[in-house]
């Protein structure tokens, strides 16, 4: 056998062995996703789960909630450019609230993701934020966990607020009755602005929302 087909077998054989390799490789990640699945979407149902009863008491609901949902397309008033979801909370045959994914785009260091929750009174039950790029030790008081003021959040102040009398949602920096920050206005800003529009906006479509078959879209 000649040295060219020698070099040649050699090669064929490598790469039969590279992509056995490849193969069994891609069975065994396979094998264990399958597996692992389960606890991951518990994992994330846990998670979902912790950030809506911080914004809703769960005695305030009885319904599975995380699976009575109606599906948002992009919605500027709240700022979602590529959708998000709306969670509705029931006791019994009654409404109780619901709570949507917002943003505020304006942030200073960039969007705020929201999760804000609407009594069927049409007030506010509850506000956190999800996610945000704001400075720390400086802006991000938003999120309660980074709150030096554990007793009383800067965020807890949206509890039980509504759309009047006008200007209740403003800083008091702006005419308003919210607190702020010395040295963060633009992050309790932005945030109070995406609040104010996702109340008025979950105000004007609660009935819609409520009456939509589950898993729809809107």
């Amino acid at each position: 056998m000649s040295a060219e087909h020698t070099a040649a077998a050699t090669s064929l054989r490598s790469a039969g062995v590279m992509l056995a390799f490849a193969v069994v490789f891609t069975m065994m990640m396979a094998a264990t996703y399958r597996f692992a699945r389960p606890d991951i979407e518990a994992a994330r149902e846990a998670a979902k789960m912790k950030l809506v009863d911080a914004v809703l008491p769960p005695e305030r609901y009885d319904n599975p909630l995380l699976e009575d949902t109606v599906e948002l397309g992009p919605t500027p008033a709240l700022g979602l450019r590529e959708g998000g979801r709306v969670y509705r909370a029931r006791h019994g045959t009654d409404d109780a609230a619901l709570i949507v994914e917002a943003a505020a785009p304006d942030g200073y260091g960039g969007r705020i993701d929201l999760l804000v929750a609407v009594g069927a009174d049409g007030r506010v039950a509850g506000v956190r934020a999800t996610a945000h790029s704001e400075t720390p030790g400086l802006g991000d008081y938003i999120d309660p966990r980074k709150d030096r003021n554990k007793h009383s959040p800067w965020i807890e102040q949206f509890r039980g607020r509504g759309p009047e009398p006008a200007g209740e949602l403003r800083l008091k920096k702006d005419g308003g009755e919210l607190d702020y920050r010395v040295g963060a206005t633009i992050s309790a800003r932005a945030v109070t602005g995406a609040v104010a529009r996702a109340l008025a906006w979950t105000r004007a479509h609660a009935a819609e929302l409520y009456a939509a078959p589950a898993g729809s879209h809107f």
